[in-house]
């Protein structure tokens, strides 16, 4: 677990949110503040535009909210549990559009989630366009059995020209298989599946989606239990893909309650479930050809509850058509400085600014020309060079925002362009830009003392807790390793001028502190880290 400070001088937390430059929009909603107060679906109409508009992307924005509970349930708004959106159409078949894992958000036992918290989950859902047209419902699946949240749901049409036009769609597989038990294997009820691509498809993609549930006494699993699945195209083999998420203990949805900061199958409490994309090498318009899944063989016995391993799957083939653009860079995102939620461990911010970029045309991105800084300030530019393939992302850090330096206050807002790609005008200008609202980080005096209390949890016979003074370049200024356990220390830090970050890590990634522990044998004891100064 690791918690980055960024210092000029010195800074504390912050969160909030980013937001981009939608041009034409048109926004549709179904739920709103909709309390889930039982297990099972909560549905809602919904109209879509009518089809007849491009869009350059669509997004649907999943509000978690948090409503009190009647009487004095003991689990109000505090588990784990997978949130389906799905999309039911006049015609055709159901489809989920996204998932996410609600987080534990009991605020009074110490959870960052306030009584009055929403959280936005935000899918791109523009490959889903052929579907999202005229009247349809949504339906809100929370496959919960404590209560307390609620659930907004709405979708953003940008109107523009896509990365590639959706030719068509197929559903192969969506639905709760159980993983070594039961009547019927997994393999045998997921079976091979025969498709035709569509007339003009140039490429095909495969994108699975799964999580593991259920704690049985074989290997805990599926939540879990690291796994893999193997996809095969034409009765070969195409890719064998891990599906643990390995990075739980990051999310920047806490501190949380419960046990948040376990790794486990495709999935962590308070995160969204990302999909696992595969491309489907020689489909195009027209090919028939055939496509499987397959789990390793597997006995799950049953806990002292009863529960045993199962996998909430869906997979679903995309037909695209040619790429429409040749050159073009989309700004997707700003890392740094930001106020949104999702990047809380990143900020409050000073320094070198951090933006994700994706490659939207054919054509390799090599360099891109950056203008950028607090608006109302004098902005400057930079000069990325690199590699960025067709149709894949890269998180740039751009050159040190000197406006960021002067900033104060909570209501301040950055704003990044780009003004070329690889020597020239970006193609597409309609997604150039973005802009951020941001808290100022708090500037503090350079000479301070950073006294630290280490626990007694111990990995490569040294202390997992240490802190890591960086410049703004990434250099190593000033550290405190390779400690004792159970030890306090009481360093006097002295900076030079400009940006630097305080790392505070844990190396079992199970924090300093965590009610966990009074479960260890031994209990390691709580560590501590505060900083006071300035020193003489």
């Amino acid at each position: 677990m690791k918690k980055l400070f960024y210092l000029f001088g010195f800074a504390l937390f912050a969160c909030g949110v980013a937001n981009a430059n939608p041009g034409d929009t048109t926004w549709a909603q179904s739920h709103t503040d909709v309390q889930m107060t039982s297990f099972g679906a909560f549905d809602a109409p919904i109209a879509f535009p009518n089809g007849s508009l491009s869009y350059r992307r669509i997004y649907m924005i999943f509000e978690l909210g948090k409503y009190q509970c009647p009487g004095n349930p003991q689990y109000c708004y505090d588990w784990d549990y997978d949130v389906s959106t799905l999309l039911m159409p006049a015609t055709g078949d159901t489809v989920e559009l996204g998932r996410l894992i609600t987080p534990y958000a009991d605020h009074t036992l110490g959870a960052r989630m306030s009584a009055t918290w929403k959280g936005k989950y935000v899918f791109d859902v523009t490959d889903f366009y052929p579907v999202l047209k005229n009247n349809a419902t949504i339906r809100v699946q929370f496959n919960g059995y404590s209560y307390g949240f609620t659930a907004t749901v709405k979708f953003a049409f940008i109107e523009g020209t896509p990365e590639r036009n959706v030719v068509g769609m197929q559903k192969a597989w969506r639905g709760s298989y159980n993983y070594g038990h039961g009547p019927v294997d997994i393999n045998t009820a997921l079976g091979e599946v025969t498709f035709t691509a569509p007339t003009g498809t140039v490429t095909a993609e495969s994108k699975f989606l799964i999580t593991g549930h259920g704690g049985d006494a074989t290997a805990n699993a599926a939540e879990f239990y690291p796994n893999s699945y193997t996809m095969n195209l034409n009765k070969s083999l195409l890719v064998t893909q891990s599906f643990w998420r390995d990075n739980c203990g990051f999310n920047n949805y806490y501190p949380q309650n419960g046990t948040w900061v376990y790794d486990r199958a495709s999935w962590c409490p308070g995160d969204l479930v990302h999909h696992y994309t595969h491309l489907l090498p020689g489909v195009t318009a027209n090919n028939t050809f055939t496509t499987s899944v397959t789990f390793p063989s597997y006995t799950s016995n049953p806990s002292s509850s009863g529960s045993q391993a199962g996998y909430k799957i869906q997979n679903l083939i995309f037909y695209y058509g040619a790429l429409n653009k040749t050159t073009d860079a989309s700004l997707e995102d700003i890392i740094a400085p930001t106020n949104d939620e999702k990047h809380f461990r990143e900020n409050p911010f000073v320094g070198k600014p951090k933006v994700t970029v994706r490659n939207s045309g054919s054509t390799a991105i090599t360099s891109i020309k950056f203008e950028y800084g607090v608006d109302g300030q004098p902005l400057q530019q930079y000069t990325w060079s690199g590699n960025i393939n067709s149709l894949e992302n890269a998180e740039i850090a751009l050159a040190d925002c000197i406006s960021l330096q002067t900033a104060t206050g909570s209501n301040n807002k950055f704003i990044v362009k780009i003004m070329e790609v690889n020597g020239q005008a970006d193609q597409d200008a309609t997604n150039d830009n973005l802009v951020s609202y941001f808290t100022a980080a708090p500037k503090w005096n350079a000479n301070f003392v950073i006294e630290m209390r280490t626990n007694g949890q111990v990995s490569g016979g040294v202390s997992e807790n240490n802190w890591k003074i960086y410049d703004v370049n990434d250099n190593l200024v000033m550290q405190r390793s390779n400690n004792t356990p159970q030890t306090t220390y009481k360093d006097t830090v002295r900076l030079a001028g400009g940006p630097h970050k305080l790392v505070v890590e844990d190396a079992g990634c199970d924090g300093m502190n965590w009610w966990v522990f009074q479960h260890y044998n031994p209990n390691p004891g709580a560590a501590s880290i505060k900083v006071t100064g300035p020193t003489s």
